[in-house]
């Protein structure tokens, strides 16, 4: 049987090199996102219009159905978005959507996790670096993310309702070298933007090999990127 995975936000940039780089490796791969990923063993849809308690429900037993009493090597959550602003216009609106896409899906990841990974199984979450400071221009999208590394070390402690031995970080990338970023800052230096490909080779490692994995569940994993190669650094 085929070692199962799941992506949270398996349509976007990174979550779609997850899928492709998993079923290269002969995973079973499922998806969860707005759109289906056509490559993707199983697509579970999330509900655009339905309210936070009812994504999870939506969600949990989505993944129930699909895994038939299967368990998950891992839940890989990384889905998300950005929005700038400071508190002088839209704090509100920007601050909600940043929540809905960073927040909501690491909570309904974690809920997944709780209910679907076997024991010693994995959950990663998607931080930033940027929001371990302040992050005036863009406090939204900061606040989402510091609320994700704060969610990561409550589920790596003891009682999060995880199973037993699960291991749990953050990655908190820069800049992602994907091609949206690439159409809006074409002039930027690409050398310091971390690759996709580390970032599927990197979990790919986590899951197969447990001693490669950090030595504290609960890290919050910056991925630092200078002249094309990339060094993980643990925030503190």
């Amino acid at each position: 049987m085929s070692r199962k995975v799941l992506i949270y936000g398996g349509r976007g940039a990174l979550g779609s090199k997850l899928v492709e780089y998993f079923k290269a490796k002969n995973f079973w791969v499922g998806s969860i996102d707005l759109v289906e990923n056509p490559e993707a063993d199983a697509n579970i849809l999330v509900k655009r219009d339905a309210d936070f308690v009812e994504q999870e429900i939506q969600v949990l037993e989505a993944v129930k159905n699909v895994l038939n009493e299967d368990k998950l090597e891992a839940v890989v959550c990384v889905a998300g978005g950005w929005a700038g602003g400071n508190a002088s216009k839209d704090l509100a609106k920007n601050t909600d959507l940043m929540i809905k896409q960073s927040v909501w899906s690491s909570i309904i990841s974690a809920s997944v996790a709780s209910h679907c990974l076997k024991e010693g199984g994995i959950l990663t979450l998607t931080g930033a670096k940027p929001a371990l400071t302040a992050t005036p221009g863009m406090i939204g999208y900061g606040l989402a993310k510091a609320a994700v590394h704060q969610l990561t070390k409550s589920l790596a402690a003891s009682g999060s309702g995880l199973p037993e031995n699960s291991f749990v970080a953050s990655i908190l990338p820069i800049t992602l070298d994907t091609p949206m970023n690439r159409k809006w800052m074409p002039n930027a230096d690409f050398s310091t933007w971390t690759p996709l490909d580390f970032v599927a080779e990197l979990f790919h490692k986590w899951i197969t090999s447990p001693s490669d994995r950090p030595s504290k569940n609960g890290s919050l994993l910056q991925l630092v990127t200078k002249d094309s190669k990339t060094e993980l650094i643990v925030a503190e």
